[in-house]
């Protein structure tokens, strides 16, 4: 669970999960100070970061001479009826065509990309 609470710097919001504390704003052109991540870096985040401890977990358990992961996520806004994220994922290692096809499909079953694909709906408080 997250909790947040705005700041006294407009638009300037702390977060937590209990143990683990961040900021987040808003760019200064919509009227933010750009003093920590904007909610929708931590959407690409959440998703960039799943992807790559699924790889070393997934390399680590089958012994897979995996060195380094480096994904990139970048949420693409422009059809209003749908969210893409773009996801690229370079894997480092002396690794063969099929440990590097087993990387690639492991990484497809992350758990936020999992979660992400799902239908989502929103419960408020009555």
């Amino acid at each position: 669970m997250i909790k947040s609470k705005s700041e006294h710097e407009p638009y300037l919001t702390w977060f937590t999960d209990g143990q683990h504390e961040c900021l987040s704003d808003t760019t200064a052109d919509k009227g933010g100070k750009n003093a920590g991540f904007r909610p929708h870096d931590l959407l690409e985040a959440a998703l960039a970061c799943c992807i790559t401890m699924t790889a070393r977990m997934f390399a680590e358990r089958r012994g897979i001479p995996l060195r380094q992961v480096r994904t990139t996520v970048q949420l693409n806004r422009e059809n209003a009826n749908e969210t893409i994220l773009e996801v690229e994922t370079e894997f480092d290692g002396e690794l063969s065509a099929e440990q590097l096809e087993q990387l690639k499909a492991a990484t497809r079953a992350c758990p936020v990309r999992k979660t992400l694909s799902k239908p989502i709906r929103f419960v408020d408080p009555a």
